[in-house]
Parts: C-alpha cells; structure tokens; sequence
C-alpha cells in the first residue's frame, strides 16, 4: 500500500512536470506562429509549479532527501547526533503540522468565496495541495523521529 502511494505521488510530479512543459512549449508555438495563444494557459501553469513545489517537497521528504544545516553532525557523538535527529525532526513535524492547519483554514476561506482560478477549476482545488502536502511532510517527520527513537 505504501509502495502504491509512492508511486502515485512519483506519477503526480512527473506529470505536473510533463503537464507545465507541454503547456508553455504550446503557448509559445501558438503565439509565434499563430499570434494567438490559451488565455488561461499562465494561470494553469503558475497552479501547476505551486503543485510541483508542494509534490517536491512531499517525495524529498520521503526521502529524507530534503534541505537540512548538516555542521553539527561532522562534531557530534552518535548519541548526541541521534538525539539531535530526534528533535529537528519533532520540530520540522510540528512546523508542518501547524501550516498544514492553518493552510486549511485558508483553503476553505477559498471555497467559501467560490472564486475561480481558470478554465472553471475554482481556486481552493487548485490551492488545496498546500494543506495536503504539508500535513504528509509533518506525517513523515513523525514518523522520522520514530525511527530515530526505535534505533
């Protein structure tokens, strides 16, 4: 079960990614050669780097391949650098936990407004990848320190 999430958020980046490029190779053929061009197109592009961001940082996360200020590691002990692990990861949980909620609340703000972004997708589907995202990073940070903790 797990495998087949991976593989669904791997197929949702690689797609956004395909998606975005098709999308701005179409709009620049269509608007050198045919002086025209999808009105829609930049907005549906600017949804989909918010989307490959987000998705970005989910599959980094996953693969504790993300951003992280690795100094103290090179100096501490392996318990000291182990519980240091524990704590950043706890910490990074909590930060994506707590804008996961609060992304929440600003995507219902969205659908309560019924705003539409383009094409008739309205705003808080584009938007609610944000929430989404940041509570699976604080679900794997959790369960990072709990790894940590178990070793």
């Amino acid at each position: 079960m797990v495998k087949l999430i991976h593989r669904c958020e791997d197929f949702a980046l690689i797609g956004a990614l395909i998606t975005m490029l098709a999308i701005a190779l179409m709009q620049i053929v269509l608007r050198n050669f045919f002086d025209s061009g999808v009105l829609w197109a930049e907005t549906f592009s600017r949804v989909l780097v918010l989307w490959l961001a987000m998705l970005g940082a989910m599959v980094a996360t996953r693969e504790q391949n993300h951003i992280n200020i690795d100094v103290l590691s090179r100096y501490l002990q392996p318990l000291a650098l182990k519980i240091t692990h524990v704590v950043t990861s706890l910490g990074a949980a909590v930060i994506c936990g707590t804008a996961a909620y609060y992304c929440y609340g600003f995507v219902l703000f969205e659908y309560e407004d019924a705003t539409i972004a383009f094409a008739s997708v309205p705003h808080w589907l584009c938007q609610a990848i944000i929430p989404i995202g940041f509570g699976i990073m604080s679900f794997r940070f959790i369960l990072q320190c709990l790894q940590q903790i178990r070793s």
